[in-house]
């Protein structure tokens, strides 16, 4: 009786393995390799449909079909292109950054670069969170401007970073208010002076120096007070933050080298870097 059901369970083992042999005979013959041009096209055209995944689909099973083609390290980058327009940053990154590491020293390095930069750029959020995809964007736009200068990537990675620095700037501006209102005045001109000096080219930079003014004269620092509003009144001196600095100056008997001008332009930066 044992040996009866022995052999009925090796009868069945049998007819499994044959039945999974069929199987992967008619998987194989399903796949069917297509010309590179073939698949490639057919991506492309995805992309004009803006069939972003299906694009990024086909453009993988370029690299899959023809790993050693020349097509395959184009595919690459352009699977990279298709994650981002469908907003799929890390597999956009990914992408990206196995081109530079396996070819780094290709025609499509410079735009494997600028898209780490850009994907890191577009997830930005708004200065009441946290900043960390900033910074990396920061970092990763920079890195575009050292590697490329001069070419067409970098100049637009410039024009990137300055957003990204007011973006960082906005975020230190909303944590030194929250200081002084709190009366942590210390806390709060470190906020306010890192605005000044790190993001001195950002639109923050005149609220910056004139809470400098506020939080100096509420700790008695007169000096220090009387030095950031000559510092704006001499940068900002149609502004209104100026103006509110040099009322509160006034209000402390501290008179400043010029009055206010509303119709003044400003001369932008010139003494910030010497002053702080």
């Amino acid at each position: 009786m044992r040996s009866s059901v022995f052999r009925m369970a090796l009868l069945a083992s049998a007819a499994l393995a044959l039945a999974a042999c069929g199987g992967n005979k008619r998987d194989e013959i399903a796949y069917v390799e297509r010309p590179v041009e073939t698949i490639y096209n057919e991506a492309l055209r995805s992309l004009d449909r803006s069939n972003w995944d299906i694009a990024a689909a086909q453009f993988d099973e370029v690299q899959r079909q023809h790993p050693y083609s020349a097509w395959a390290q184009r595919a690459m980058l352009m699977s990279s292109y298709a994650h981002y327009r469908s907003r799929s940053y890390d597999k956009a990154v990914s992408s990206a950054q196995d081109y530079i590491s396996l070819h780094p020293g290709g025609d499509g390095a410079p735009y494997a670069y600028y898209l780490i930069g850009i994907c890191q750029f577009d997830q930005i959020i708004d200065v009441g969170r946290d900043q960390a995809r900033s910074d990396l964007a920061l970092a990763s736009l920079n890195e575009v401007i050292a590697r490329y200068p001069g070419s067409d990537y970098a100049r637009d990675a410039e024009i990137k970073t300055d957003m990204v620095k007011d973006q960082l700037a906005g975020k230190e501006m909303e944590v030194g208010r929250y200081y002084l209102n709190r009366g942590e005045h210390l806390a709060a001109i470190n906020r306010f002076k890192k605005v000044v000096t790190d993001y001195q080219q950002t639109t923050h930079t005149p609220e910056a120096l004139h809470r400098l003014v506020e939080s100096y004269v509420s700790i008695g620092l007169m000096g220090q007070a009387q030095q950031a509003a000559a510092v704006l009144g001499h940068n900002y001196p149609g502004s209104d933050w100026y103006a509110d600095s040099y009322a509160i100056m006034q209000g402390q008997g501290v008179d400043l080298p010029q009055p206010p001008d509303a119709k003044a332009g400003f001369n932008l930066f010139e003494r910030i870097g010497k002053l702080f």
